[in-house]
């Protein structure tokens, strides 16, 4: 272990002070920059608020013996409809929106080089 002088220890001390004000100069410069630099926010409108649910539409006639003509020919039997909904949901319209892009076919070529 070596011996602890206080010739080492002003030496350390003063070191220890160019360093601290170094990184002082270099926050200095850091905030600088920082506030010369443009905003990122952004101010967008706020949307209007959803009007409240509305009473349920009246599903026709027609619908209804659609959907037990389709409930029939996918169970293979007749079964009666009690009760039908409409659900807000846009999960079917983006699974289309998926399929449809898929189905594209893109002609890329990929060139490989091979080291021999």
């Amino acid at each position: 272990m070596s011996k602890v002088t206080l010739k080492s220890l002003s030496q350390e001390i003063e070191a220890l002070r160019q360093h601290l004000l170094a990184l002082t100069e270099k926050l200095s410069e850091l905030e600088g920059a920082a506030a010369a630099a443009p905003s990122h926010s952004v101010e967008i409108e706020a949307e209007e608020p959803l009007p409240p649910p509305s009473e349920p539409e009246e599903i026709s006639e027609e619908t209804l013996m659609a959907l037990s003509a389709a409930v029939a020919a996918y169970l293979g039997k007749r079964a009666p409809i009690r009760t039908v909904r409409l659900l807000g949901s846009t999960a079917w319209a983006q699974q289309g929106r998926v399929n449809i892009q898929a189905s594209h076919r893109l002609n890329v070529q990929h060139h490989h080089n091979r080291v021999r």
